[in-house]
This record gives C-alpha cells, sequence and structure tokens, in this order.
C-alpha cells in the first residue's frame, strides 16, 4: 500500500483512517468490485457496506488514484508490438499487443479489424499516453508485418 500522505478528511467517518484508505487502494490498485471488498473486509472482521466503500472511493478516490499513478514505474524506451489473430465465439479478432523493454505491458487491444488504420489507432492511443519510444520492435514477417511497417511511416 502506498504512503499515506497528510489527508486530513477523515474527521466524522465511524471507520479509522486506515480502514478507509486499505479499502480505497484495494479499489484502485487491484480494480476490484465494491462487493468483494466488502467481502474482504468481512474476512477480517470488519462490517460494511458496498454504499460506505463506494462513499469512501468516490470522497477519496482521485487522491489514493493520483499517487497509485505517480509511483507506477517509468515506461521504458523500448517497445515490442506483436498482433496474435484469436477466435473469440467463432469470429475472428485481432489482439495487439504492447510491452516496454521490462516486460510491463503498455496497452492490450482486441479488434475486430485487422487492418492498417486499426495498427496507426493503437500505436497512436500509445504514443499519446506514453510519448515517441526511443526504439520500437515490429514484426517483420508474417500476419502484421505490412500494418506494423505502415506504423513506423
Amino acid at each position: 500500500m502506498t504512503k499515506r500522505k497528510k489527508f486530513l478528511g477523515f474527521k466524522g467517518h465511524r471507520f479509522p483512517p486506515k480502514i478507509i484508505e486499505y479499502a480505497v487502494w484495494l479499489y484502485f490498485r487491484f480494480n476490484l468490485s465494491l462487493r468483494d471488498i466488502e467481502d474482504l473486509l468481512a474476512e477480517r472482521g470488519i462490517t460494511v457496506s458496498h454504499e460506505t466503500i463506494r462513499s469512501w472511493v468516490n470522497k477519496f478516490g482521485g487522491h489514493y488514484a493520483k499517487s497509485i499513478r505517480r509511483d507506477r514505474p517509468q515506461v521504458g524506451g523500448k517497445w515490442n508490438l506483436a498482433g496474435v489473430a484469436l477466435s473469440i465465439h467463432g469470429k475472428n479478432h485481432w489482439l495487439w499487443r504492447a510491452v516496454d523493454q521490462h516486460g510491463n505491458s503498455l496497452e492490450i487491444l482486441v479488434q475486430s479489424r485487422q487492418n492498417t488504420k486499426a495498427a496507426k489507432r493503437f500505436m497512436r492511443k500509445l504514443m499519446k499516453q506514453y510519448g515517441t519510444p526511443r526504439v520500437m520492435i515490429a514484426p517483420s514477417h508474417g500476419l502484421h508485418a505490412n500494418h506494423c511497417r505502415a506504423v513506423d511511416k
């Protein structure tokens, strides 16, 4: 859990700040549902409703989400772009995935179309969020080579 900064918004709440922080941290860190967090707290002997957790997330969530995003590791300068064909309910789809040099997944996208426009949209989204990579490694042959080459241009 991230270190608690000096935040004085806990006055008047029934539960101690540590419990509120833990519930909000679980929500943002692991993307759990409110009812899942309610169950996790119940296992620890803390009876709290999902509505209470929702109000905590609404009140204190921005503070914690910002600190979790800030503490995320920096994105490496070398990206690997890969595409894989999948079949979902009998229809062909394409999974685009970008990974940095440290193995951190930057973005995963499943699309029903495999075309240059989709590849360019995926890369624009990546570059808008993380900036331009120092090096981008794309497949040199196979299913997505032409689309990745079009993105490089």
